[in-house]
């Protein structure tokens, strides 16, 4: 089980895009991800008239290594670290260090 998945709001600790928040878009095979407007970079392209794209200069969000990032607690509108936990009925679910609360509901 993964720390950080697809969907989760994350904030960025290290890097260019320190401080910036948003929401996990893809997680890469190699302990990246991909962050709603965060790290942005531009591709040129080429056109591709198979496909009915465009050439030019595209902008587009670049992969972001798993440890630069933390899940945002939103209790406390920071970055928190997560855990896990075992419920009673079996299930293992994702915490909050800090308080204990469960990330997933």
């Amino acid at each position: 089980m993964k720390r950080i998945r697809k969907g989760d709001e994350v904030i960025v600790i290290a890097g260019r895009s320190k401080g910036q928040r948003g929401t996990v878009l893809k997680v890469l095979k190699d302990d990246r991800l991909l962050v709603e407007n965060v790290n942005m970079i531009k591709k040129h392209v080429k056109p591709n008239p198979n496909l009915n794209e465009p050439g030019g200069i595209k902008e587009m969000e670049g992969p972001i290594h798993v440890s630069n990032v933390m899940l945002f607690n939103p209790q406390s509108g920071k970055g928190d670290r997560v855990g896990f936990k075992v419920l009673d009925d079996g299930r293992k679910v994702r915490v909050f260090r800090s308080s204990g609360e469960t990330v997933d509901v």
